[in-house]
């Protein structure tokens, strides 16, 4: 992933949620050493022997430097530990993580101390700084994945199409494709429709979003992912409204625009031509639970409030980062044990994480605000 910053800073992910992030990381921790016993180990303060990124430091930190990790309910987190392990056991890395991953095998899922006991003993943590500027604080959003209701054929309600990848272009695809507005006038979409839905701003943010869940009329859930792009670079809505001085910038937020777009019906399709870009959508099979997240860039299901996506240039896809923010807009702390799963084209930066909020309108309101500074601890096995 998507999220304010997505929609502010031409965040186009994925998308994440996204297939778009599918790379792999040249990460590295050579050899484990002999895990410690003792929970709260301390340490010398050095950076990992073997792991290093271009554009982040670490230096090893102790456990009980890590605000509200004697809080967290890792109960909650253990399950998207376990989903980055299924893939991490079938990655070739030069960090360790098949041995931490099969004394996972032995830890109770409901035993929080027996979690902290784990992590504690079988991984060492390392304060994330960026190391351009040194600062251990930077950037942290959030992202979503949008519900809502739709049909897989137009009606009187549901007339706003979202496509499938043109079959035009399956041979041979301009590079790049028309910008939204030729392209939606061209006629090149004409039978690529995939489903339809209400509200054409929510379309567009399901295309920022890069996948979705349709709720159709006969209780079935559609899940869309995403299936490519035209190739156009994003431009935000909320930039094009504040130009205009249509919105001021604390309504440059998903539901800012939302209600600029519903006082102005008649601007919408301007609105959504200022974003040159557009994002196509397929399918996902049948058999894909509706309670599941998307997939993200490690290629398993997303949790909500415990994945996030992350530089691939700063961190190892799959590893259990912490995390200490902020909720939205608030002082609220936000302190918690995530799993590195996702990436984003916008996700740049040592200290940057894109926080994945959930599905549905909730979430989608707490992504759309969080725009708070934040700080990262990476675990790497011993």
């Amino acid at each position: 992933m998507i999220s304010t910053s997505k929609v502010i800073n031409g965040h186009s992910k994925r998308i994440l949620l996204l297939s778009v992030f599918a790379l792999g990381v040249a990460s590295l921790l050579a050899g484990c050493s002999t895990p410690s016993t003792r929970s709260g180990y301390r340490s010398n303060g050095s950076a990992p022997s073997s792991y290093s990124s271009p554009i982040a430091s670490f230096r090893s930190a102790s456990w009980e430097s890590l605000p509200g990790w004697q809080d967290d309910n890792l109960t909650q987190a253990w399950p998207a530990w376990l989903k980055s392990c299924e893939a991490l056991r079938k990655r070739s890395s030069e960090i360790n993580w098949r041995q931490v991953c099969a004394q996972a095998s032995s830890v109770s899922g409901r035993d929080n101390q027996a979690i902290r006991q784990y992590f504690e003993t079988d991984f060492q943590v390392y304060e994330v700084r960026n190391t351009a500027t040194g600062s251990e604080t930077g950037l942290i959003t959030g992202y979503y994945e949008p519900v809502m209701n739709g049909s897989q054929t137009r009606t009187s309600t549901y007339s706003v199409p979202l496509y499938a990848y043109p079959n035009a272009w399956k041979a041979s695809k301009p590079n790049p494709g028309p910008a939204r507005a030729e392209l939606m006038s061209s006629g090149i979409l004409r039978g690529s429709e995939i489903a339809w839905v209400q509200d054409p701003v929510a379309a567009a943010f399901m295309q920022i979003q890069g996948s979705g869940k349709i709720r159709l009329e006969d209780g079935r859930v559609l899940r869309l992912g995403y299936a490519g792009t035209n190739d156009q670079p994003f431009k935000s809505f909320a930039q094009w409204l504040l130009d205009r001085k249509e919105i001021t910038r604390s309504e440059a937020t998903m539901q800012g625009i939302s209600t600029w777009a519903k006082r102005n019906p008649g601007r919408v399709e301007e609105m959504l031509n200022a974003n040159p870009r557009f994002v196509f959508f397929k399918e996902l099979p049948g058999n894909v639970s509706a309670d599941l997240g998307p997939n993200g860039a490690l290629g398993v299901p997303l949790t909500g409030e415990r994945s996030i996506a992350i530089d691939l240039k700063a961190l190892p896809l799959g590893a259990p980062v912490f995390l200490s923010t902020t909720k939205p807009l608030s002082s609220q702390a936000l302190q918690k044990l995530v799993m590195a799963q996702d990436t984003g084209k916008a996700i740049v930066g040592g200290v940057r994480a894109d926080y994945y909020w959930g599905s549905g309108d909730f979430a989608g309101e707490l992504a759309g605000r969080m725009k708070q500074d934040g700080k990262m601890w990476l675990l790497l096995p011993r």
